[in-house]
């Protein structure tokens, strides 16, 4: 398959100076063209448009194609065109956002692929959360634990607490600081809806003091 058109697209629009910055920012993991996301949003809108989004038996393709591109900025692109889809969802999608958050893994991809995507899709097929996030915990990829954590982000009164709870046991002991402060995040987001229930959680539950202080933020 030809490489998507939107990378040529965002190449002609390279900024070294931008781009060396970008990087050093994400501690160096990725080469970026330097493109800044207002300019990048600009950029990428006919290519979102729904006349030129694919059959969503082709979504995979080429979303595997644009995560192989070295410049990090294709792999926003592709976050975006997967969000663009997501109300076209199939089951068998979850293959494609697991790939998505186990590849070219750093805050930058995980959190929207978590908090929008997967958030999304569980939303659409409630009956495969258990299951994916028994999966994640016992990957030992504390990215992965970390979409486990976070995917009800948005979730309000929707969110599962018994299986945030699941979600948050196995891992409350981690140093990884990924995890620590996905805990607190993720409490204190639901802390809005419900803050009995979080309040209890953290006085009942030795949290690491990151999560602890994440949690109760604006207590």
């Amino acid at each position: 398959m030809n490489e998507h058109p939107i990378l040529s697209v965002f190449e002609a629009h390279a900024n070294d100076e931008q781009a060396a910055g970008m990087a050093a920012y994400m501690k160096n993991k990725f080469m970026f063209w330097g493109i800044a996301a207002p300019l990048r949003r600009e950029l990428q809108k006919p290519f979102l448009s729904s006349a030129a989004l694919p059959p969503m038996e082709e979504l995979s393709n080429r979303v595997e194609q644009l995560w192989d591109a070295d410049p990090r900025e294709a792999q926003y692109f592709a976050m975006a065109l997967v969000e663009k889809c997501e109300k076209r969802f199939r089951r068998e999608d979850l293959r494609l956002l697991e790939f998505m958050a186990s590849n070219k893994q750093w805050w930058d991809s995980i959190d929207p692929i978590a908090g929008k995507l997967m958030g999304a899709y569980f939303t659409r097929f409630p009956d495969e959360r258990q299951s994916a996030v028994s999966r994640w915990l016992a990957s030992g990829d504390f990215w992965l634990q970390r979409c486990g954590i976070l995917f009800q982000l948005k979730y309000k009164t929707a969110t599962d607490t018994e299986l945030l709870t699941k979600a948050i046991l196995p891992v409350m002991a981690s140093s990884e600081f990924f995890l620590q402060k996905a805990i607190g995040w993720a409490l204190r987001e639901y802390r809005k809806t419900n803050p009995d229930w979080v309040d209890a959680f953290v006085k009942s539950h030795p949290l690491k003091p990151l999560s602890r202080r994440e949690a109760w933020k604006h207590r």
